[in-house]
């Protein structure tokens, strides 16, 4: 059930906090091509291929064979192109001649460029854009990926081919628009900055205590960091789609990565909206895996240190790294499976992964129609292409599409439909950009307090003006579902905020923080969170799973709730909207208030060198001091590791001995770390929690970026 103790609504300070990517707006218009036309919100373009019984393209259609229904009824087919694409291999390039050896090289167009937005400007070329994601790659799967790019460019690419490249590190670049210059292509792959980002690249966590033993104090968990690597890499993917949405005709894009790893709790809207921005602007995603066959032997190859635990001898250890390999591929198939691509696995030679998508892209045509239903109502409408008289071909083309609505004339009962049909959709709303962390506390043997922290950039809201200030309005709505898809915790609210006239000028480089809190018992759940707001219409979901363990029972380890990390405390009289008046009782039961003051989840795990980093979470069913029944001896300290996993900062230790009020059985727990000494860079924060009664320990730890 949902407790209403904890609703409220802040306006933060943004700086040093890494905000959700923001995807790019809506490319105008829809193509057409070989005739005069202007493009607008009616015009819709579907691209269809047409084989035989055999599987073999039928490129010698006409417009009248084709009959184009959307909703069951008829349109009219106004834009109609063939693409005749060849599988012919190019010849080689002549050696250069003494007049054109002195000639300079023609630079490469670094971004994708469109002559008429969504006009068709590559007349019977196939469309192939070389994505290389440096991130995800060590140095050696970095040049496997280019060494398989040149490869078809010597002795694949057909005169049908168009390649674009694009790389990604720490942000989207284009390395060359689409071209056929063979030259221009090597040179760009010759030149790709291998090596760059490499050591981003590695295992997944997998969960198990059989890690290698480096020798160090202590061996860095990215679980939790690797959440936002997910979600950057995800959102590349995005970007890169966008900007290749202008063009009408079919585009392959060859995702070059080593696994997309999970963590079991990222963020799946950003992954569904990924490949609904690829659905939308005809792009087929192709992904490579770099790694190639993999066969390490148990316990890993040379170049790993040995493991530490006995994995290595029951087996868990293979098992781990099975797991591992396969949890980093699930997301590449599962890219390629919902865009209409195919995903090349578990092969040394990657050029023949070029080859697949090459060979999957066949003549097509390209149709066109304004639909005449001109409703701006948002609702889906499914496309039907036929030939008439030909009921054995085989037509490949995209379902359908969202009409757009103006928001302005949405009523009571639209807006209510948009948000309940949002919230059970399974695509994303990915217009407003949110954050989302989910903790739990122990407030009896068999209940739990669950937090729920959200966050909005301020950038992207609009606000209306009063009195030298500003104002707008936000809907909330949030459902968690157990395992059996039960619904068991609700929370739906609507907030008025009000800023002054200095508050609202600095709104967009701040943050709104929301919260809300539920009681649940142990066990797994899944949570879909929605945000609307009111001046632009504009909503934002989010869509993750999350587990409240079971601490009731004995364990070996000392008990903890989660840990929340924050760079902010914030007056509770700070709140610039509260969906209801919150009780003495409620604020003393909430362990994210302390005092007067409230403590701010940092969700994205970035910090400023000039802020404190706060820690707050309880420690559960501590033995009592036999000296004084009544409190307990936890010791507690905090350790910064670097990247390389050498101690950059200790903290601690302290001691905690009082019991909590209003929680049984719990010691609460509060660090506060000056981070003015520590230089820039990402760490590893491990809290290290002793029982020195029960002889009993915990250590929580984090990925986290100082700035």
């Amino acid at each position: 059930m949902r407790n209403p103790a904890i609703l409220a609504f802040l306006v933060l300070a943004a700086a040093g906090q890494q905000q959700p990517p923001q995807p790019a707006a809506n490319p105008p218009g829809a193509p057409a091509t070989g005739v005069k036309f202007s493009a607008n919100t009616n015009l819709v373009v579907v691209d269809v291929t047409v084989k035989d019984k055999a599987g073999a393209p039928i490129d010698n259609l006409k417009k009248e064979n084709f009959t184009v229904l959307e909703d069951g009824k008829p349109q009219k087919v106004e834009v109609f192109e063939v693409q005749k694409l060849s599988m012919q291999p190019a010849p080689p390039e002549p050696p250069p001649t003494l007049d054109n050896q002195l000639e300079l090289p023609e630079d490469p167009k670094t971004t994708i460029t469109t002559q008429t937005p969504g006009k068709v400007q590559y007349h019977d070329k196939r469309l192939l854009v070389m994505f290389f994601d440096f991130s995800s790659m060590a140095m050696p799967e970095q040049l496997r990926a280019q060494e398989a790019v040149l490869t078809f460019l010597d002795k694949q690419m057909t005169p049908s081919d168009m390649m674009a490249i694009m790389l990604f590190t720490s942000a989207i670049q284009v390395k060359t628009d689409f071209t056929d210059n063979r030259q221009m292509l090597k040179e760009i792959i010759d030149n790709l900055p291998i090596g760059e980002m490499a050591e981003l690249a590695g295992d997944a966590d997998t969960g198990d205590d059989n890690g290698e033993d480096t020798g160090a104090a202590f061996v860095a968990d990215e679980t939790e960091f690797n959440i936002f690597n997910t979600d950057r890499k995800l959102a590349a993917i995005e970007d890169a789609v966008r900007k290749l949405s202008a063009l009408p005709e079919k585009k392959a894009l060859i995702y070059f990565s080593s696994g997309v790893s999970k963590t079991g709790i990222e963020n799946q809207a950003q992954l569904e909206a990924s490949i609904n921005a690829a659905v939308k602007a005809n792009v087929f995603i192709y992904p490579i895996d770099a790694r190639g066959l993999m066969a390490d032997p148990p316990g890993g190859a040379a170049s790993k240190a040995s493991s530490r635990g006995s994995g290595l001898f029951d087996g868990s250890l293979v098992n781990s790294q099975r797991a591992s390999i396969n949890n980093s591929q699930e997301t590449l198939a599962t890219l390629a499976a919902d865009t209409g691509g195919k995903a090349f696995l578990d092969s040394n030679d990657l050029s023949l992964g070029i080859v697949q998508a090459q060979t999957e892209i066949r003549s097509y045509y390209i149709l066109g129609y304004y639909t005449n239903n001109e409703k701006q109502d948002g609702k889906y409408r499914r496309i039907t292409v036929k030939l008439i008289g030909n009921t054995t071909a085989k037509l490949e083309h995209r379902q359908g599409y969202y009409a757009q609505k103006v928001w302005g004339k949405f009523n009571g009962q639209d807006k209510e439909q948009q948000l309940q049909e949002a919230l059970s959709a399974g695509d994303p709303q990915t217009d407003l950009p949110l954050a989302l962390e989910i903790d739990y506390f122990r407030i009896s043997p068999t209940a739990y307090f669950v937090p729920v922290s959200v966050r909005i950039p301020g950038s992207v809201l609009a606000l209306a003006q009063k009195r030298g200030g500003g104002q707008t309005e936000f809907d909330f709505l949030g459902q968690i579902q157990d395992e059996r898809r039960s619904v068991v915790g609700n929370v739906r609210d609507f907030i008025k905020v009000k800023l002054e006239a200095g508050e609202a000028e600095k709104l967009s480089r701040r943050n709104i923080h929301y919260d809300a809190g539920f009681t649940l018992a142990p066990g797994r759940y899944r949570m879909k969170f929605l945000v609307r707001e009111s001046q632009s219409g504009k909503m934002g979901t989010f869509d993750t799973r999350f587990v409240v363990p079971d601490l009731a029972s004995d364990s070996i380890m000392l008990k903890t709730s989660s840990v929340v990390w924050s760079s902010q405390r914030e007056p509770l009289a700070a709140a610039v909207g509260e969906a209801e008046r919150t009780s003495r009782k409620a604020v003393r039961s909430n362990p994210l208030i302390i005092g007067a003051e409230k403590v701010v989840p940092n969700i994205t795990k970035v910090f400023r060198r000039n802020q404190n980093l706060y820690i707050s979470f309880d420690v559960y069913d501590a033995l009592p001091d036999p000296a004084d029944l009544r409190s307990r001896r936890i010791a507690v300290s905090m350790s910064l590791f670097n990247q390389k996993g050498a101690k950059a900062f200790e903290a601690g230790p302290l001691r905690a001995t009082e019991l909590a009020a209003t929680r049984p059985n719990a010691v609460p727990v509060q660090l506060q770390v000056p981070l003015n000494g520590l230089a820039p860079g990402r760490y590893t924060c491990q809290i290290n929690v002793i029982d020195e009664i029960g002889r009993k320990f915990a250590f929580p730890r984090t990925a986290m970026v100082v700035q």
